[in-house]
């Protein structure tokens, strides 16, 4: 999601007196995915709880947090650009502590303390819940660098919401045992843990009190939810409990790995309407030949069989998917396959990312390594084809009618921005529709499509079945 100072949100939904003992303001930087944010909130609320207070003001801050992404090189060089930064305001003296978590603290903790000495403090993934011991002990002038040992997963006790209060996300487990070729994830975080489903019911119930409506699913794969806990897939019955909890609306599910998808699975999606007919499956490739050099279980034909089910079974539902180019040793006829698969497959939404050579994965030592510019242009040649098929099909909702959650409003253009069940948060398109009532962030309306404008739809909102607006 790159880079965001999330302090803004954080100082309004506690009492700010309580920070008046330290007389601190923390900058908190949250960078990488969705998880990782995740990560800061549950980090905000050990702060606030402790009496800190925050500000998304470089001039304003005493102590700045980064919250650290590496899992391809440009979020690891956005990760060290962020850190310097704030080194130079430590070199100053506009601040007093410079601390970093996550995940480049977990893999670079020896080079961030050797080679960056503003930093005060290092922490682990694991180590979150210690935040706000580690600021105290820094302002004491201690010193504290700690890498966390793949604990268990578990739900949170506090936790501050910094998207905006009606959606949230929901990390069910932690870590991941897949081994992909590619990916460094594993030794980051290590392998598998679920999140006991009672903690993440009691998780949700909180965020539901709070005002959260949609709740979104997030993990490094969360169909293998409950395996190493309970002995097998409970998905399903995680989804079935979160959907009987009171003002939740929505539930969507995001990194679905295609192959672990089950027909219980589907069933619950089809019976359940809070679950939105949305899941994001990444398949990476298309080319047997490539996927077995990823390490990936899955092949080609099993890919388009995967998709054909839910299509017969879910007629609705919008398929997000991932792909890499110019992966080690891919021929010009894989790409050629894989071009012709998403052509074929015609996925409502696409993202492609050259691949991204990282230390210690099996896939840095392939032969056959591709030129960074034979991947880019495969990148943007698989964007166009999907550009396309992306167009056609907005084009083709003119005219239908979608319920729709309200994000805000663009009073230089008149409309509100809101998103269907067909997008996700900070990833997907939106619908700008205008209306004459007014409504705030986070209500659902019914907006008629009067058009399209790229990989945006246009429309008007419509009264309700009751004839309220």
């Amino acid at each position: 999601m790159g880079r965001e100072n999330v302090g803004f949100s954080a100082t309004f939904l506690y009492d700010k007196r309580m920070g008046r003992q330290h007389g601190m303001k923390i900058l908190f930087t949250s960078l990488g995915c969705d998880k990782n944010l995740v990560d800061t909130e549950v980090m905000l609320g050990e702060l606030a709880e402790e009496g800190f207070v925050f500000t998304d003001e470089e001039a304003e801050a005493d102590i700045v947090i980064v919250n650290t992404c590496c899992f391809i090189r440009d979020a690891k060089e956005e990760s060290i650009e962020t850190i310097l930064e704030m080194s130079e305001l430590k070199k100053t003296g506009q601040i007093k502590a410079l601390l970093v978590a996550g995940c480049l603290a977990q893999r670079y903790r020896e080079e961030i303390q050797s080679e960056i000495p503003e930093v005060d403090a290092v922490l682990g993934i694991s180590d979150i819940h210690s935040i706000a011991q580690a600021v105290k002990e820094i302002l004491a002038g201690c010193a504290r660098n700690h890498i966390g040992e793949g604990e268990k997963a578990s739900g949170v006790r506090r936790r501050i919401v910094t998207t905006g209060g009606h959606y949230a996300y929901l990390k069910i487990a932690e870590g991941c045992d897949k081994r992909c070729t590619y990916c460094i994830i594993p030794k980051i975080r290590g392998s598998y843990r679920s999140v006991p489903m009672e903690e993440l019911l009691k998780e949700a119930r909180t965020l539901a009190g709070q005002g959260v409506r949609e709740l979104v699913l997030v993990a490094q794969e969360t169909t293998l939810y409950g395996v190493d806990l309970y002995g097998e897939k409970r998905l399903p019955e995680l989804l079935e409990e979160l959907c009987r909890i009171e003002g939740l609306h929505w539930i969507r599910l995001m990194y679905c790995y295609p192959e672990e998808i089950t027909e219980k699975l589907v069933q619950v999606i089809k019976r359940e309407p809070k679950i939105c007919h949305y899941l994001d499956i990444p398949i990476q490739h298309a080319s047997d030949a490539v996927l077995k050099r990823m390490g990936r279980r899955a092949t080609g034909e099993g890919l388009k069989q995967i998709i054909g089910m839910l299509r017969r079974e879910i007629p609705d539902i919008c398929l997000r998917t991932t792909l890499i180019s110019g992966f080690p040793g891919e021929t010009e006829e894989d790409f050629i396959e894989l071009y012709h698969f998403v052509n074929e497959m015609e996925f409502d939404r696409l993202g492609v990312f050259p691949y991204s050579e990282e230390e210690d994965t099996p896939a840095a030592l392939l032969p056959d390594q591709i030129p960074d510019k034979v991947k880019e242009k495969r990148r943007d040649e698989l964007m166009e084809l999907q550009q396309e098929i992306a167009f056609e099909k907005a084009d083709g909702r003119v005219g239908q009618v979608f319920e729709a959650v309200v994000e805000g409003y663009l009073p230089g253009e008149g409309v509100y921005a809101a998103r269907t069940y067909m997008d996700a948060p900070n990833v997907d398109g939106y619908l700008f529709f205008t209306s004459d009532h007014e409504h705030d962030s986070g209500s659902f309306v019914r907006v008629k499509v009067s058009g399209s404008n790229g990989y945006d739809l246009t429309g008007v909102q419509i009264p309700d079945m009751d004839g309220r607006k």
